[in-house]
């Protein structure tokens, strides 16, 4: 038999016996009598020369190729998407929920500190979370509490609650989101335990935020104890697009300067973007230019969106 011939008939033997019948390289080495380092050489050519070709079959729907496009296109680390039975805001927010409990949980091992932010799809997330006993784990507020502290949006709740799921600790901001002026939030933030909190926030691993719209009908204008209408409008007019725990941003992911950014106890979007996963949970029509600004800035690494917000993004240019 030629050279060349018996070469690639062992290659093939070597690739059968690594792939169909599932033996170690090490058991591979054991049998043909070469080195473990050989045999990963040999697989190597094996697909090299095409005697090994692997295809990766995709699920029947289209989704994952528009969850790799939009990674792609905006240098995202992954996209979820996720397709309603109807869209309805309420099952939106269920299937995001669902969606970013289970890519926060494929994210941790159970010693990591976890950043979360507020809102009604956050809510459903943490309700959705599974169960883990993970006490060495912390779970920390990025920004203080926001609306009624009895609320299932409220921060501290969301807190507390993500904790208890995972057997984790957690740690409060005992102070509001926003305050009066800038001379209570520089007297808040003196406090030893919240410039404490803050700071772990900072150093988040991880971080499970939702997108806000500045829209008449926002969780902070329903609450009316968050923001105005006249401020909403201001924030507008200065080309705000959109917020992250009441940081506002505009179509780019820039900081809008804004007199409220004194007043914030909260993390900033320089802190924000500096923590390694971002986890950013939006859908929704009204969600659009937040979500694509979020992206562009680089305040989010990971996006649970909506099948419909996917393809509207891929797809911006015909806006």
């Amino acid at each position: 038999m030629p050279v060349d011939a018996a070469r690639r008939k062992r290659l093939y033997k070597i690739a059968m016996a690594y792939y169909e019948d599932d033996l170690t390289q090490e058991q591979i080495a054991l049998r043909f009598g070469v080195s473990r380092i050989k045999v990963s050489r040999l697989l190597q050519q094996a697909r090299q020369e095409r005697i090994v070709q692997i295809a990766v079959v995709a699920p029947q729907d289209a989704k994952p190729d528009v969850e790799r496009k939009l990674e792609a296109k905006y240098g995202l680390d992954e996209v979820v998407i996720v397709t309603p039975a109807a869209y309805a805001q309420p099952n939106l927010v269920h299937d995001l929920g669902q969606a970013a409990a289970d890519a926060l949980a494929r994210s941790l091992q159970g010693n990591e500190v976890v950043g979360i932010s507020w809102g009604s799809t956050l809510r459903a997330a943490v309700d959705a979370l599974s169960t883990e006993n993970w006490p060495e784990m912390r779970v920390v507020q990025i920004i203080g509490g926001l609306g009624r502290p009895e609320a299932e949006t409220h921060g501290a709740d969301l807190t507390r609650r993500m904790a208890d799921a995972f057997a984790a600790r957690p740690l409060l901001l005992s102070a509001p989101g926003i305050v009066s002026s800038r001379m209570v939030r520089d007297a808040l933030l003196a406090d030893p335990q919240i410039a404490d909190t803050l700071a772990l926030a900072a150093k988040a691993d991880v971080a499970l935020v939702g997108l806000g719209a500045p829209t008449p009908d926002a969780v902070v204008m329903q609450l009316g104890t968050i923001l105005s209408a006249a401020d909403i409008a201001d924030l507008r007019a200065r080309g705000a697009v959109g917020d992250i725990a009441l940081r506002f941003f505009d179509a780019e992911g820039r900081a809008v300067e804004h007199e409220i950014n004194g007043r914030i106890i909260g993390l900033d979007l320089d802190q924000l973007r500096a923590i390694r996963r971002v986890i950013g949970v939006a859908g929704g029509k009204e969600k659009y230019e937040v979500i694509r600004a979020a992206a562009r800035g680089r305040l989010i690494s990971v996006l649970v969106t909506d099948q419909r917000t996917a393809l509207r993004l891929l797809d911006e240019e015909k806006e």
